[in-house]
């Protein structure tokens, strides 16, 4: 767009044919908004994303459009006006393409529902593009998007972005805001889930940071700070996996791949073992599944029937139909708070962590048993590289099959990083 060496209508149209050659195998979108986007790429555009298509989760609203969010259960909902991103996406001249594919109430690491059906990898279509961003993740990586925005709770954008192998950044919690997205993000739980771009190298997803990026008064996590610039060249930490929770031996050579790369170009890089976050993934279950629980099971009551095995998956774990009680919300986010002090205070030596993008590659559909080196592992200790940053408020960045996680606020020295990172 920049160089004029394409027109905004031939570039939409270019990716309108990447659309009708993939996404029949892909299916990566739930809503295409192709006669839209040519509309808008034939009007004046401004602003940094001027005439570049770019997608959304669809779980962000846009006006006059339902978010189904993977549901039947919300098939007459139609929003009443766009969410932050999607306005800030339009005030930036970006073109919208369409919204695309999600789990049922993004409660899987599979994207599949009653209404769209199956997303597939487009590297390996007998296998998962990964949850809850899983459309957005397939859309970019087969050239149908040229980038787009997801939301992440629990590794919805970084697994997404390990499964089809592009970038993905989960930013520290408010640097974009979640207003217009479902599930509502708000107080006890809100924290964990945040909104974040993706696309195929990092300094895209750079550029879409920077337009996202804002405070929001509406947004109870946001807020109006300035971010102070870090060191150019922070000591990495070498966390290959969740203490004694295997990874696949795949996971484990990316992890040691960037580790050598990130040497190389000039970072101190030495093995790291944080204390003290052997309970992080079973405080993230309670705040995601648990607490979440009792709300879900009075939206489909009645409706079993409409559900999908991705909205109910996670829920049929949970089990039982007893409430937590307040003290208990309260115990757990003491220990939370506790456990996120202590961490930050390790990180004073190590500001950032380098850590496996994944306990497993991208998994065949429905595949819930994984072998690594030493044995087998599910679903739940699969994702142990994953939620912890989302329990303590960290951002963090996938990128080259790894993980890059810092200290709140440092999102921008996480790009620093990972551009060092995939620097030819």
């Amino acid at each position: 767009m920049r160089n004029r060496t394409a027109s905004p209508l031939e570039l939409v149209e270019a990716h309108i044919a990447e659309f009708e050659h993939r996404n029949p195998q892909v299916n990566a979108f739930i809503q295409p908004l192709h006669d839209q986007a040519r509309e808008r790429a034939m009007q004046p555009l401004s602003g940094p994303l001027a005439g570049v298509p770019v997608t959304v989760k669809d779980s962000f609203d846009i006006t006059g459009l339902p978010t189904y969010c993977g549901s039947k259960l919300r098939l007459l909902h139609r929003a009443d006006r766009n969410a932050a991103v999607v306005e800030r996406f339009l005030a930036a001249g970006a073109i919208i393409l369409g919204k695309t594919n999600t789990p049922e109430f993004l409660m899987n690491y599979e994207s599949d529902n009653h209404i769209a059906g199956r997303t597939n990898n487009p590297l390996d279509l007998t296998r998962t593009s990964g949850g809850s961003s899983g459309g957005e993740s397939a859309a970019i990586a087969a050239y149908m998007s040229a980038g787009g925005i997801g939301s992440d709770g629990g590794g919805s954008v970084r697994w997404p972005a390990f499964c089809c192998r592009i970038v993905g950044l989960k930013p520290t919690p408010g640097r974009i805001s979640m207003i217009g997205h479902f599930p509502v993000s708000s107080h006890p739980s809100g924290f964990m889930g945040v909104a974040g771009p993706m696309a195929r190298t990092v300094a895209d997803v750079r550029i879409l940071f920077d337009v996202l990026k804002g405070y929001d008064p509406e947004d109870p996590f946001s807020a109006p700070v300035d971010v102070a610039p870090t060191a150019a060249r922070p000591r990495i930490g070498v966390w290959p996996q969740f203490y004694a929770t295997p990874v696949q031996p795949a996971c484990v050579e990316l992890v040691a791949k960037a580790a050598k790369r990130l040497a190389a170009a000039g970072f101190p890089v030495d093995e790291f073992e944080p204390r003290g976050l052997e309970r992080a993934p079973n405080l993230w279950a309670f705040l995601f599944s648990e607490l979440s629980a009792p709300f879900l099971r009075d939206m489909i009551d009645g409706r079993r029937a409409d559900t999908h095995w991705t909205g109910v998956e996670m829920l049929d774990m949970v089990g039982g139909t007893l409430e937590p009680s307040g003290r208990r919300v309260v115990e757990i986010l003491s220990a939370r708070d506790a456990m996120r002090a202590n961490l930050l205070r390790q990180m004073r030596e190590f500001p950032v962590i380098l850590t496996a993008g994944a306990g497993m590659e991208a998994f065949p559909h429905r595949s819930r048993r994984y072998p690594t080196a030493t044995k087998e592992i599910g679903l739940f200790e699969g994702t142990f590289p994953l939620t912890w940053a989302n329990l303590l408020g960290l951002p963090a960045l996938a990128v080259a099959g790894v993980q890059l996680v810092g200290a709140p606020y440092s999102d921008e020295l996480l790009l620093d990083i990972g551009e060092a990172l995939t620097r030819q």
